[in-house]
Protein backbone atom coordinates (compact mmCIF):
# COMPACT_ATOMS: atom_id res chain seq x y z
CA UNK A 1 0.00 0.00 0.00
CA UNK A 2 1.44 3.36 -1.05
CA UNK A 3 1.75 6.19 1.53
CA UNK A 4 -1.14 8.17 -0.01
CA UNK A 5 -3.52 5.23 0.29
CA UNK A 6 -2.36 4.65 3.89
CA UNK A 7 -3.09 8.27 4.70
CA UNK A 8 -6.59 8.01 3.19
CA UNK A 9 -7.29 4.84 5.18
CA UNK A 10 -6.08 6.54 8.35
CA UNK A 11 -8.29 9.58 7.76
CA UNK A 12 -11.33 7.35 7.13
CA UNK A 13 -10.64 5.39 10.32
CA UNK A 14 -10.34 8.63 12.29
CA UNK A 15 -13.59 10.00 10.85
CA UNK A 16 -15.36 6.73 11.66
CA UNK A 17 -14.14 6.93 15.25
CA UNK A 18 -15.22 10.58 15.53
CA UNK A 19 -18.65 9.77 14.12
CA UNK A 20 -19.06 6.85 16.51
CA UNK A 21 -18.44 9.00 19.60
CA UNK A 22 -19.57 12.34 18.18
CA UNK A 23 -21.65 13.28 21.21
CA UNK A 24 -18.66 12.83 23.54
CA UNK A 25 -16.48 14.98 21.31
CA UNK A 26 -19.18 17.65 21.17
CA UNK A 27 -19.24 17.72 24.97
CA UNK A 28 -15.46 18.15 24.97
CA UNK A 29 -15.51 21.18 22.64
CA UNK A 30 -16.16 23.84 25.37
CA UNK A 31 -13.27 22.53 27.46
CA UNK A 32 -10.94 22.42 24.45
CA UNK A 33 -11.90 25.97 23.47
CA UNK A 34 -11.28 27.14 27.02
CA UNK A 35 -7.71 25.86 27.00
CA UNK A 36 -7.05 27.19 23.49
CA UNK A 37 -8.34 30.69 24.25
CA UNK A 38 -7.01 31.12 27.78
CA UNK A 39 -3.90 28.92 27.82
CA UNK A 40 -2.46 28.57 24.33
CA UNK A 41 -3.29 31.86 22.58
CA UNK A 42 -1.80 33.97 25.43
CA UNK A 43 1.48 32.04 25.08
CA UNK A 44 2.37 34.58 22.39
CA UNK A 45 3.08 36.93 25.29
CA UNK A 46 6.09 34.78 26.28
CA UNK A 47 8.04 36.86 23.76
CA UNK A 48 8.09 39.70 26.30
CA UNK A 49 10.51 37.65 28.45
CA UNK A 50 13.13 37.93 25.70
CA UNK A 51 12.62 41.61 24.92
CA UNK A 52 13.14 44.97 26.59
CA UNK A 53 9.43 45.55 26.49
CA UNK A 54 8.02 49.00 25.99
CA UNK A 55 4.24 49.43 26.06
CA UNK A 56 4.46 52.19 23.43
CA UNK A 57 6.55 50.10 21.04
CA UNK A 58 4.46 46.95 21.55
CA UNK A 59 5.45 43.33 20.90
CA UNK A 60 6.95 43.88 17.47
CA UNK A 61 8.72 47.15 18.15
CA UNK A 62 10.40 46.26 21.46
CA UNK A 63 14.07 45.27 20.98
CA UNK A 64 15.25 41.70 21.55
CA UNK A 65 17.58 41.18 24.52
CA UNK A 66 17.84 37.38 24.57
CA UNK A 67 18.30 36.00 28.08
CA UNK A 68 19.28 39.33 29.65
CA UNK A 69 15.99 39.52 31.55
CA UNK A 70 16.63 36.10 33.11
CA UNK A 71 20.19 37.06 34.08
CA UNK A 72 18.94 40.28 35.65
CA UNK A 73 16.17 38.35 37.40
CA UNK A 74 18.52 35.80 38.99
CA UNK A 75 20.66 38.65 40.32
CA UNK A 76 17.75 40.30 42.12
CA UNK A 77 17.71 39.63 45.87
CA UNK A 78 13.92 39.89 45.87
CA UNK A 79 13.66 37.04 43.36
CA UNK A 80 15.99 34.81 45.38
CA UNK A 81 13.99 35.49 48.55
CA UNK A 82 10.67 34.85 46.77
CA UNK A 83 11.97 31.59 45.28
CA UNK A 84 13.22 30.42 48.67
CA UNK A 85 9.92 31.24 50.39
CA UNK A 86 7.93 29.61 47.59
CA UNK A 87 9.89 26.35 47.89
CA UNK A 88 9.58 26.26 51.69
CA UNK A 89 5.83 27.00 51.73
CA UNK A 90 5.14 24.55 48.88
CA UNK A 91 7.10 21.79 50.61
CA UNK A 92 5.12 22.42 53.80
CA UNK A 93 1.91 22.19 51.79
CA UNK A 94 3.11 19.00 50.10
CA UNK A 95 4.07 17.29 53.35
CA UNK A 96 1.12 18.37 55.50
CA UNK A 97 -1.73 19.46 53.18
CA UNK A 98 -1.46 16.83 50.44
CA UNK A 99 -2.12 13.80 52.73
CA UNK A 100 -5.00 15.54 54.54
CA UNK A 101 -7.77 14.77 51.98
CA UNK A 102 -6.57 11.16 51.73
CA UNK A 103 -6.86 10.68 55.47
CA UNK A 104 -10.23 12.46 55.55
CA UNK A 105 -11.59 10.34 52.70
CA UNK A 106 -10.58 7.10 54.42
CA UNK A 107 -12.13 8.27 57.69
CA UNK A 108 -15.38 9.30 55.96
CA UNK A 109 -15.52 5.96 54.16
CA UNK A 110 -15.51 4.17 57.51
CA UNK A 111 -18.50 6.14 58.83
CA UNK A 112 -21.54 3.87 58.61
CA UNK A 113 -24.23 6.33 59.76
CA UNK A 114 -25.16 7.84 56.38
CA UNK A 115 -26.97 10.92 57.73
CA UNK A 116 -24.02 11.84 59.93
CA UNK A 117 -21.61 11.11 57.08
CA UNK A 118 -23.45 13.44 54.69
CA UNK A 119 -23.57 16.15 57.37
CA UNK A 120 -19.81 15.93 57.93
CA UNK A 121 -19.13 15.96 54.17
CA UNK A 122 -21.23 19.09 53.73
CA UNK A 123 -19.50 20.85 56.62
CA UNK A 124 -15.98 20.13 55.38
CA UNK A 125 -16.88 20.97 51.74
CA UNK A 126 -18.23 24.44 52.53
CA UNK A 127 -14.93 26.29 53.21
CA UNK A 128 -13.80 25.54 49.64
CA UNK A 129 -16.56 27.81 48.30
CA UNK A 130 -15.58 30.72 50.56
CA UNK A 131 -13.12 33.25 49.12
CA UNK A 132 -9.76 33.86 50.77
CA UNK A 133 -10.83 37.42 51.53
CA UNK A 134 -13.61 36.13 53.76
CA UNK A 135 -11.29 33.50 55.23
CA UNK A 136 -8.84 36.28 56.07
CA UNK A 137 -11.60 38.17 57.89
CA UNK A 138 -12.43 35.04 59.88
CA UNK A 139 -8.77 34.49 60.79
CA UNK A 140 -8.43 38.10 61.93
CA UNK A 141 -11.56 37.67 64.04
CA UNK A 142 -9.90 34.70 65.74
CA UNK A 143 -6.27 35.81 66.01
CA UNK A 144 -6.46 39.58 66.48
CA UNK A 145 -4.26 40.34 69.54
CA UNK A 146 -6.66 43.03 70.75
CA UNK A 147 -10.22 41.94 69.90
CA UNK A 148 -9.86 38.37 68.63
CA UNK A 149 -11.65 35.30 69.96
CA UNK A 150 -8.43 33.88 71.39
CA UNK A 151 -7.76 37.16 73.22
CA UNK A 152 -11.29 37.22 74.67
CA UNK A 153 -11.05 33.58 75.81
CA UNK A 154 -7.64 34.28 77.39
CA UNK A 155 -9.04 37.26 79.33
CA UNK A 156 -12.06 35.20 80.40
CA UNK A 157 -9.69 32.53 81.74
CA UNK A 158 -7.77 35.15 83.70
CA UNK A 159 -4.72 35.54 81.44
CA UNK A 160 -3.60 39.15 81.25
CA UNK A 161 -0.41 38.76 79.22
CA UNK A 162 0.22 39.41 75.54
CA UNK A 163 -1.42 37.20 72.96
CA UNK A 164 0.72 36.15 70.00
CA UNK A 165 -0.25 37.91 66.79
CA UNK A 166 -0.11 34.95 64.42
CA UNK A 167 -0.98 37.13 61.43
CA UNK A 168 2.12 39.29 61.86
CA UNK A 169 4.55 36.78 63.34
CA UNK A 170 7.41 35.58 61.13
CA UNK A 171 7.72 32.42 63.23
CA UNK A 172 4.08 31.33 62.82
CA UNK A 173 2.93 32.84 59.53
CA UNK A 174 3.94 29.92 57.30
CA UNK A 175 2.25 27.49 59.68
CA UNK A 176 -0.86 29.66 59.52
CA UNK A 177 -0.81 29.42 55.72
CA UNK A 178 -0.60 25.63 55.81
CA UNK A 179 -3.26 25.13 58.49
CA UNK A 180 -5.71 27.56 56.87
CA UNK A 181 -5.19 25.89 53.50
CA UNK A 182 -5.90 22.46 54.99
CA UNK A 183 -9.07 23.78 56.64
CA UNK A 184 -10.29 25.37 53.43
CA UNK A 185 -9.37 22.77 50.80
CA UNK A 186 -8.92 19.36 52.45
CA UNK A 187 -12.65 18.62 52.62
CA UNK A 188 -13.28 19.34 48.97
CA UNK A 189 -10.16 17.38 48.06
CA UNK A 190 -11.79 14.22 49.39
CA UNK A 191 -14.28 14.11 46.48
CA UNK A 192 -11.96 12.33 44.05
CA UNK A 193 -10.59 9.96 46.68
CA UNK A 194 -14.08 8.98 47.88
CA UNK A 195 -15.11 8.32 44.28
CA UNK A 196 -12.08 6.04 43.89
CA UNK A 197 -12.81 4.20 47.12
CA UNK A 198 -16.39 3.55 46.00
CA UNK A 199 -15.03 1.85 42.85
CA UNK A 200 -13.04 -0.69 44.89
CA UNK A 201 -14.63 -4.15 44.72
CA UNK A 202 -16.57 -4.75 48.01
CA UNK A 203 -15.80 -8.46 47.74
CA UNK A 204 -12.20 -7.69 48.63
CA UNK A 205 -13.31 -6.36 52.00
CA UNK A 206 -15.61 -9.34 52.54
CA UNK A 207 -12.77 -11.75 51.78
CA UNK A 208 -10.49 -9.84 54.15
CA UNK A 209 -13.08 -10.08 56.95
CA UNK A 210 -13.38 -13.82 56.38
CA UNK A 211 -9.60 -14.10 56.70
CA UNK A 212 -9.76 -12.23 60.01
CA UNK A 213 -8.34 -8.91 58.85
CA UNK A 214 -9.06 -6.02 61.18
CA UNK A 215 -10.18 -2.60 59.99
CA UNK A 216 -6.64 -1.19 59.94
CA UNK A 217 -5.40 -4.13 57.85
CA UNK A 218 -8.28 -3.65 55.39
CA UNK A 219 -7.36 0.03 54.98
CA UNK A 220 -3.65 -0.74 54.58
CA UNK A 221 -3.95 -3.68 52.20
CA UNK A 222 -7.12 -2.81 50.22
CA UNK A 223 -8.13 0.85 50.47
CA UNK A 224 -4.68 2.42 50.12
CA UNK A 225 -3.60 0.16 47.21
CA UNK A 226 -6.91 1.02 45.52
CA UNK A 227 -6.09 4.72 45.92
CA UNK A 228 -2.50 4.35 44.76
CA UNK A 229 -2.95 5.39 41.13
CA UNK A 230 -5.09 8.39 42.04
CA UNK A 231 -2.61 9.48 44.71
CA UNK A 232 0.35 9.21 42.33
CA UNK A 233 -1.36 11.19 39.55
CA UNK A 234 -2.42 13.98 41.92
CA UNK A 235 1.04 13.98 43.47
CA UNK A 236 2.62 14.45 40.03
CA UNK A 237 0.32 17.40 39.36
CA UNK A 238 1.07 18.86 42.78
CA UNK A 239 4.82 18.58 42.30
CA UNK A 240 4.43 20.28 38.92
CA UNK A 241 2.80 23.24 40.70
CA UNK A 242 5.38 23.39 43.48
CA UNK A 243 6.31 26.95 42.44
CA UNK A 244 2.67 28.00 42.81
CA UNK A 245 2.33 28.59 46.53
CA UNK A 246 -1.10 30.23 46.27
CA UNK A 247 -1.27 33.87 45.17
CA UNK A 248 -4.82 34.49 46.41
CA UNK A 249 -4.15 33.06 49.87
CA UNK A 250 -0.79 34.72 50.45
CA UNK A 251 -1.82 38.08 48.98
CA UNK A 252 -4.92 38.17 51.18
CA UNK A 253 -3.07 37.21 54.37
CA UNK A 254 0.39 38.71 54.26
CA UNK A 255 1.45 42.16 55.41
CA UNK A 256 4.71 44.19 55.55
CA UNK A 257 5.69 42.63 58.87
CA UNK A 258 5.94 39.14 57.33
CA UNK A 259 7.15 39.97 53.80
CA UNK A 260 10.50 38.38 54.61
CA UNK A 261 8.95 34.92 55.07
CA UNK A 262 5.82 35.23 52.91
CA UNK A 263 6.91 36.91 49.68
CA UNK A 264 6.47 34.21 47.00
CA UNK A 265 7.05 34.17 43.26
CA UNK A 266 3.40 34.90 42.51
CA UNK A 267 3.33 38.04 44.65
CA UNK A 268 6.76 38.98 43.29
CA UNK A 269 5.40 38.75 39.73
CA UNK A 270 2.32 40.75 40.73
CA UNK A 271 4.43 43.58 42.14
CA UNK A 272 6.80 43.63 39.16
CA UNK A 273 3.92 43.80 36.68
CA UNK A 274 1.32 45.99 38.35
CA UNK A 275 3.31 48.13 40.78
CA UNK A 276 6.60 48.62 38.91
CA UNK A 277 5.40 48.02 35.32
CA UNK A 278 8.38 45.73 34.63
CA UNK A 279 6.45 43.44 32.33
CA UNK A 280 9.54 41.86 30.79
CA UNK A 281 10.92 40.74 34.16
CA UNK A 282 7.54 39.52 35.41
CA UNK A 283 7.06 37.50 32.22
CA UNK A 284 10.55 36.04 32.58
CA UNK A 285 9.63 34.95 36.11
CA UNK A 286 6.49 33.27 34.79
CA UNK A 287 8.46 31.46 32.06
CA UNK A 288 10.96 30.29 34.68
CA UNK A 289 8.13 28.90 36.80
CA UNK A 290 6.57 27.09 33.83
CA UNK A 291 9.84 25.48 32.71
CA UNK A 292 10.69 24.27 36.22
CA UNK A 293 7.13 22.95 36.62
CA UNK A 294 7.36 21.01 33.35
CA UNK A 295 10.71 19.51 34.35
CA UNK A 296 9.35 18.46 37.75
CA UNK A 297 6.24 16.86 36.20
CA UNK A 298 8.30 14.84 33.73
CA UNK A 299 10.82 13.82 36.40
CA UNK A 300 8.15 12.82 38.93
CA UNK A 301 6.25 10.90 36.27
CA UNK A 302 9.48 9.09 35.26
CA UNK A 303 10.15 8.07 38.88
CA UNK A 304 6.53 6.91 39.30
CA UNK A 305 6.78 4.77 36.15
CA UNK A 306 10.01 3.23 37.40
CA UNK A 307 8.43 2.30 40.72
CA UNK A 308 5.09 1.17 39.29
CA UNK A 309 4.40 0.88 35.55
CA UNK A 310 0.64 1.32 36.17
CA UNK A 311 1.19 4.73 37.76
CA UNK A 312 1.96 8.04 36.11
CA UNK A 313 0.21 10.15 33.52
CA UNK A 314 2.32 9.65 30.39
Amino acid sequence: MIPTEMAVVGIKATLTLLKKDKHLYLLAIPGILFFIVFHYVPMYGILIAFKKYNVYQGFAGSPWVGFDNFIKLFQMSGFVRALNNTMIISLYQLVFAFPAPIILAIMLNEVRHMLYRKFVQTVIYLPHFVSWIIITGILYAFFSPSTGVIKEISVWLGYEGTVINFMSSKEYFRSLLVVSNIWKEAGFGTVLYLATIVSIDPQLYEAAKVDGAKKWHQIWHITLPGLRTTIVILLIFRVGHILNAGLDQVYALYNPQVYEVSEILDTFIYKLAFEEAKYDLSTATGVFKSVIGLILVLFTNYIAKKIDRDSGII
